[in-house]
């Protein structure tokens, strides 16, 4: 019978287990294939593989943090491989990079559709740090999406025929299009078909236009004044999508390099689809420069404080750090720390205010001499809207004058703004603490994001605290993980 979940947790918390690690890593030396390797003797018997017992096992190492400033980020040590007597100096001319990795953890009596996936990445590249050892170095799978999210450009013979294809997603205001044919006024908001092009404007003042929905593009009806820019919902597949699950799922499955490129496969959908109902916000951004698929995501993500993260099984994620946790909370004791290892790691900054950035406008326009009322063009000036939440008696008790940083979002309405202010406000306003402790190998499968009750008689944790966690330093090998949990 395969292994239930509950009786891998079981195993986890068994501390005599005996643990063996696999090491599945994908290669090119004149075709592709895949190297078989682990901490200890094994052999698979429903499959007759022998993996070789090569691997050190203390370099199996993964760190995963959420950030609360920036991006999260999973990353792995460099898998150690023996090499002491020089027999596999060859496999430094295989050609590694881009290719599929994967380890896993299981018992050595297990067959191996019972190992558990710790790590599912692409390698880097192979090296040596030592005459002993081969390395390969590994990062997770995220960065198949640091590559340009389009390389197409108008081409043709006018001035503009190296300037690349715009490409919108969700709503964008007052961008300017890509004027692709002069002759006949044509003029392109996005590489493919849209929902609708709301307005043209020339100089601020509504005109005339044609539209092409099915190209992404719109043509003027009478020759240009001065600078020419609309309002847009973009890119639409079957069924226009605006909202943050369904614009990173096209945007990681539909755009970049197609060697690279996302399959749904690579996605935990559920996961993302639950987020994207919770979250229902319209959002949208424009893109006419060089970015890539990775940062224009996160920067969708963090509009309404996500962020993208892989998960051990190397399925994207979108998380968000929320105060307080939600879920069923899991129980840490004193009993479950090893002691003298819980530690404050980080007192995080109070906040009295949070101020966040709205409703782009995508072309400022400084000086508009046109009869446009005033109001109107007071706001083409303005490169954001804003909304500031501010909570008065933090900011006497802690006598903070100064303004808070503006943080830009691509949130299109106020109340979405003013929602997601309220939320970061009700976090930072309030002492919050990062602990650090080691734990037994019963939470190595542990996961970001899960909500911990810690209960321990130093720091103010007598009677227990509910927290989310942040970050993990798992030691596969030592069967123990650092944990941080922010409270």
């Amino acid at each position: 019978m395969p292994i239930n979940d509950t009786q891998y947790q079981a195993w986890l918390a068994d501390d005599d287990a005996i643990r063996c690690i696999l090491v599945e890593a994908d290669n090119n030396n004149g075709s592709e294939q895949t190297e078989y390797l682990s901490t200890k003797v094994y052999f698979d018997s429903s499959l007759g593989r022998v993996y070789k017992p090569i691997v050190n096992g203390s370099s199996i190492q993964v760190v995963e943090r959420v950030s609360l400033s920036s991006n999260s980020f999973l990353s792995f040590g460099d898998i150690e491989i023996n090499n002491q007597d020089g027999s596999r100096d060859g496999w430094l001319d295989y050609i590694w990079t881009n290719r599929a990795v994967k380890v896993l953890i299981g018992d050595v009596n297990w067959i191996r559709s019972d190992f558990r996936t710790i790590f599912n990445g692409i390698i880097e590249d192979i090296d040596s740090a030592n005459r002993g050892v081969l390395n390969l170095k590994v990062r997770d799978k995220l960065q198949r999406l640091n590559m340009p999210l389009t390389e197409n450009k108008l081409g043709g013979a006018t001035k503009n025929k190296d300037e690349l294809l715009p490409l919108c997603f969700g709503e964008v205001h007052n961008i300017t299009p890509l004027l692709t044919n002069p002759s006949t006024l044509e003029y392109q908001v996005h590489d493919g078909a849209i929902e609708d092009i709301i307005e043209v404007r020339d100089n601020g003042v509504p005109v005339s236009f044609t539209k092409n929905l099915l190209d992404g593009k719109f043509t003027l009806n009478q020759s240009p004044f001065g600078r020419i820019t609309a309002s847009v919902q973009g890119y639409k597949p079957a069924t226009w999508i605006n909202t943050i699950g369904d614009l990173i799922k096209t945007l990681t499955t539909s755009y970049g390099d197609t060697n690279n490129r996302f399959a749904l496969s690579d996605i935990d959908v559920t996961q993302v689809d639950a987020f994207n109902a919770a979250n229902p916000s319209p959002l949208g951004t424009h893109k006419s420069t060089r970015d890539t698929v990775l940062n224009v995501c996160n920067k969708l993500a963090r509009s309404i404080g996500a962020q993208l993260v892989m998960s051990r099984e190397g399925l994207l994620k979108l998380i968000q750090v929320t105060l307080p946790a939600t879920g069923t909370p899991i129980e840490i004791t004193q009993n479950d720390i090893i002691e003298d290892t819980l530690q404050i790691a980080e007192k995080v900054i109070i906040k009295s205010a949070i101020k966040l950035g709205f409703a782009k406008n995508l072309t400022v326009q400084d000086n508009l001499e046109t009869g446009i009322p005033a109001e109107h063009k007071e706001l083409y000036k303005q490169e954001w809207l804003t909304v500031k939440r501010e909570d008065a008696a933090v900011k006497s008790a802690y006598k903070i004058e100064s303004e808070p940083k503006q943080i830009d979002t691509m949130l299109l309405r106020e109340t979405d703004a003013i929602a997601e202010a309220d939320r970061l406000l009700n976090i930072y306003k309030v002492p919050r603490f990062v602990f650090s402790f080691v734990t037994r190998a019963k939470f190595l499968n542990t996961n970001l994001g899960d909500t911990v009750t810690l209960t321990h008689p130093r720091f103010n944790l007598d009677q227990g605290k509910t927290g989310v966690v942040i970050g993990l330093s798992t030691s596969w090998q030592n069967s123990r993980v650092r944990m941080e949990v922010l409270i």
